[in-house]
């Protein structure tokens, strides 16, 4: 059991990283968080890749006054998304024409709902983006919903100021990534015995129900 569930979590942030190239080759805008990544890769000259993995970082020291505590996954997360990110890019190459594009974003919204599923349903702990979405509806009271709307308007106006891709592939990815995922992850859940985690890190936080909730590496 043990070893499926590590594969499925590697595998699913492999995909997911490669995903999120797959958006950006589209050109047609990315998720609120990837256009934050996107602008500020675009005025620090540091690759995509890179960013993902320090805003991670950084976004985990946010847990520290919510009392959240990262899970193995969550560590993961932080940094193959973003490696996977930029040997995506490195391999895939731009489209010029608006068939390929459009073909390009179908394909990135299906491999980022499979990754999602995978590395959910894995169970090893949050994204440390999903991680302090959950920890601020705790600590505030405030719905999840709430909480990821208001951190998501936030990161994806900054994001457009700073130049990142904003288009109908960023109203795409909100409509269709969460009824996608809602019907993959039943099928990549790993039960798991029953035992005390820590919070941050329990099963209502890595396998959440319903829509309201963040996905991927975010």
């Amino acid at each position: 059991m043990m070893t499926r569930r590590l594969l499925q979590l590697f595998t699913g942030l492999a995909m997911y990283g490669i995903s999120l190239a797959m958006f950006i080759r589209a050109g047609l805008g990315l998720d609120p968080w990837d256009v934050f990544h996107q602008g500020l890769a675009g005025k620090t000259g540091l690759s995509i890749g890179a960013v993902v993995v320090i805003v991670s970082f950084l976004v985990l020291l946010l847990w520290i006054p919510l009392r959240q505590w990262p899970g193995f996954g969550t560590l993961c997360n932080a940094v193959l998304v973003g490696v996977f990110a930029d040997v995506g890019l490195a391999l895939i190459p731009e489209f010029s024409h608006l068939g390929g594009q459009i073909g390009m974003l179908a394909g990135a919204v299906l491999l980022n709902g499979i990754a999602s599923a995978c590395y959910i349903g894995a169970r090893f702990g949050p994204g440390a983006r999903d991680g302090l979405m959950t920890g601020l509806a705790r600590r505030t009271g405030w719905s999840v919903r709430t909480s990821r709307t208001g951190i998501e308007i936030v990161v994806l106006a900054t994001g457009w100021l700073l130049g990142g891709s904003v288009g109908v592939g960023t109203v795409v990815y909100a409509l269709a990534i969460g009824p996608l995922v809602q019907l993959l992850l039943p099928r990549f859940t790993v039960p798991v015995a029953s035992r005390p985690l820590p919070p941050g890190s329990g099963p209502d936080q890595s396998v959440p129900a319903g829509g309201g909730w963040q996905l991927g590496h975010q």
